[in-house]
């Protein structure tokens, strides 16, 4: 249940931080994608009319049925966009107003024309050339198919050669929000977090203890179990230099729980809070975050929080669902709201984009609070 006074009082607060959050900077980094969204059609009636599998179990009955026999099986590209945890939340804070800077693999040396939009609205420094994605959208989820060949120039030596420590260090010094997105899939990423912290974080000013990092493992259920209790731990060291906000959807969450030792969750919300509390406590880190579908949960060292979302049954687009609520809630952390409005902005930016297939900017954020969907 969303109380009015929160949207009201959180409206407000969005209103009155338009300048401010013009002088709250961001760094994202590191991969790149180019998604290509596609639906699966179940029956074609003409050339141009077709229903679509709509539940991502009638797609495994209808593959399980071609077993010893095959199938066809046709797809639709409804849109080609940029792609990535880290380009789709950049994306997302550039369209807020707030100065970003992104680097990762955009394409190299020429950037891809699919990342010109985030070009135009942030400054980007591309490494290496990006991957693709297959994204298989339905009413109840999506199936990601990855082609992630390039994803292993994303290394620290190509940071060096193609952005520069110095430049690094002046970037890393200046944001208010650093974001660290997409570890599962970079195969280099535990290794660049680590230089990070041997050659940047030692030169960083005292004040960005106040500044924020975000970490998105993004899916890590392929990984080793000592990879991710790895990642996890680095992701911890982190908090000697910046507070430090790990982000999990559902299924990451549990993920991560059962790497750590932790009990998962019935399906009741209050047993979800009790997680997030659990795994903040574990890790020692500022912020733990899940976002299910239908709400989220945040926790500090002093209480959790639970907010529920404006859920849509047939969203327009469900790809970047989850890095449109992470800047969102990192927008309401760069403002100083505390969990409860943070994690509002992170519901409602999420919202707004699975029902447009936009990024929203501050006046449609503080309108679909306004006008909150029923």
């Amino acid at each position: 249940m969303i109380y009015p006074d929160l949207l009201t009082q959180t409206a407000g607060a969005l209103a009155r931080a338009k300048e401010t959050l013009k002088t709250k900077s961001a760094l994202v980094g590191f991969d790149g994608f180019v998604d290509e969204i596609v639906r699966i059609v179940d029956k074609r009636s003409s050339l141009q009319e077709y229903s679509t599998i709509p539940t991502i179990a009638e797609l495994a009955e209808r593959m399980a049925g071609a077993a010893g026999k095959g199938t066809n099986i046709e797809l639709v590209v409804q849109r080609v966009k940029l792609g990535g945890n880290g380009p789709i939340m950049a994306n997302a804070l550039a369209a807020f107003g707030a100065p970003v800077t992104y680097i990762g693999n955009l394409g190299y040396p020429a950037l891809h024309p699919v990342f010109e939009e985030l070009a135009q609205r942030a400054r980007v420094i591309s490494i290496a050339n990006p991957g693709h994605t297959d994204a298989l959208e339905f009413d109840d989820g999506k199936l990601m198919l990855g082609k992630h060949e390039t994803l292993k120039d994303v290394t620290w030596d190509h940071l060096m050669q193609r952005a520069g420590e110095e430049k690094l260090k002046q970037l890393f010094s200046g944001a208010q929000l650093i974001s660290l997105n997409n570890w599962t899939m970079l195969p280099y990423m535990s290794d660049i977090w680590k230089n990070i912290q041997q050659h940047i974080c030692p030169h960083l000013p005292g004040a960005s203890k106040d500044h924020f990092i975000f970490f998105d493992l993004a899916d890590p259920e392929k990984r080793l179990a000592a990879d991710i209790r790895e990642a996890l731990e680095l992701i911890a060291n982190f908090q000697n230099y910046f507070q430090v906000i790990l982000g999990t959807n559902e299924k990451e969450s549990f993920e991560i729980a059962e790497v750590l030792g932790i009990s998962q969750p019935d399906n009741r919300q209050a047993s979800m809070m009790r997680m997030a509390e659990e795994l903040r406590a574990k890790l020692g880190v500022h912020n733990l975050v899940i976002h299910p579908v239908q709400y989220a949960v945040a926790a500090s060292a002093s209480e959790v929080k639970l907010v529920d979302g404006p859920w849509d049954p047939k969203p327009l687009i469900s790809t970047g669902a989850g890095d449109h609520f992470n800047a969102g809630f990192c927008l309401g952390r760069l403002l100083g709201f505390d969990l409860e409005r943070s994690l509002l902005t992170g519901v409602t930016t999420s919202g707004f984009y699975v029902r447009t297939a936009k990024s929203p900017a501050i006046e449609d954020l503080i309108d679909f609070m306004q006008n909150w969907p029923q």
